[in-house]
């Protein structure tokens, strides 16, 4: 299997394409539709629409007994205005594809294309793009559709664009991949008053106020260490912008993230009782809820190995590397396969990811194809 000059220039204009028409977490409806209708060329033996919401699984089966072996894309791009200003730049305001899931996407249908002119020998290859993964909600909404069960594989492999690494050097790394982590949203309820008479009320500045460094302060450990506790407060609000209004509501909103899910239990439990001690001291009411959880991501030794393989077949230089304190939702495929994520370099003078300016960088896709085309290789023949 191999792509020619002429498929990478088309897969980069696809690529630039889904580029200028980014959807977030849960909204893919047109991004779903056009990678049906670009892998529908390759005529594969199966289409899986609607998977976890708008999730696409495409099926290249050999009609041999064998594996099944998943690749994973994600169709979300984030809510951030675009401000560079290439050819293919956003259409939609207030959206961009800043992770860089639209070079994955041309990745996988890469592999598409391949599968398309030569089937594996045997088993079976699923290319999954995947929805909603920047809010944590989208592989665990695959693995619960029902439509899952008849595509569950044996490997699942992905892998995350990494600026700051030279272009096509790849991180892999054995163990913990990605970090835990998940939003916290506390709401403090207490009364309004007038601003003139704020004792009749009971505000909770003085909460926040303390809620806000205590949080904070939780944090602790090394970067990327088995230690790591990190505690970051993301977002605050109190009252009404109102200089005649003394305030009787606020959010603080706080990003808990550990290296494992187990140390999760630990940090969640600390965060909840500054929270009722605060709450208690102020006469205030509380409600916490909690949004974007990610599960810890952890690299399967016999997949990493697969990896770290093909990488060495295709020439493709690679070490260890770090555990991303980001964190990735590709982890709960764990618990339904053999799995390895690595992160693949898009160049050491690239904005970083999430930045407004960020376009994956096209002369990566060929390399990540490979790579994937040498492990379904390996393992289907």
């Amino acid at each position: 299997m191999f792509l020619s000059n002429q498929d990478v220039i088309e897969l980069a204009a696809w690529r630039q394409r889904l580029h200028a028409m980014p959807e977030v977490s849960g909204e893919e409806i047109a991004t779903a539709a056009e990678v049906q209708r670009f892998l529908g060329e390759t005529k594969p033996d199966g289409i899986v629409a609607g998977l976890g919401g708008t999730g696409v699984a495409v099926i290249y089966d050999s009609g041999a007994p064998g594996p099944t072996v998943m690749f994973r894309a994600e169709l979300d791009a984030l809510p951030i205005e675009e401000v560079g200003q290439p050819d293919h730049r956003s259409k939609i305001p207030g959206k961009g594809h800043m992770c860089g899931h639209d070079g994955h996407m041309a990745m996988l249908a890469a592999l598409g294309r391949q599968f398309g002119r030569q089937r594996p020998k045997r088993g079976r290859a699923i290319l999954l793009f995947q929805p909603a993964e920047e809010t944590g909600a989208g592989a665990a909404a695959v693995i619960a559709d029902e439509k899952f069960q008849a595509l569950k594989p044996d490997y699942s492999f992905s892998l995350h664009n990494m600026p700051g690494l030279p272009l096509g050097h790849a991180w892999l790394k054995d163990g913990i991949a990605n970090c835990a982590s998940r939003g916290l949203k506390i709401t403090l309820s207490g009364r309004t008053a007038h601003a003139s008479m704020p004792e009749t009320g009971i505000s909770p500045v003085p909460a926040v106020a303390k809620l806000m460094p205590a949080l904070t302060g939780l944090s602790k450990g090394g970067i990327a260490t088995e230690d790591l506790v990190l505690a970051t407060v993301t977002h605050a609000s109190i009252g009404e912008p109102a200089f005649g209004i003394a305030p009787g509501h606020a959010e603080v909103w706080v990003t808990l993230r550990t290296m494992t899910d187990g140390e999760m239990d630990g940090l969640i439990a600390s965060a909840e009782t500054l929270v009722r001690e605060a709450s208690a001291e102020g006469r205030l009411g509380y409600a916490l809820e909690y949004h974007d959880i990610f599960v810890h991501s952890e690299n399967d030794p016999e997949a990493a190995a697969l990896l770290r393989a093909a990488m060495d077949a295709e020439g493709v230089s690679h070490e260890p590397g770090e555990t991303m304190r980001g964190s990735e939702d590709f982890g709960r495929f764990a618990t339904v396969s053999k799995s390895a994520m690595f992160f693949l370099g898009a160049g050491e003078d690239m904005p970083n990811l999430h930045n407004p300016n960020y376009d994956f960088p096209d002369d990566l896709i060929p390399i990540g194809t490979r790579i994937f085309t040498r492990v379904a290789r390996d393992i289907l023949g």
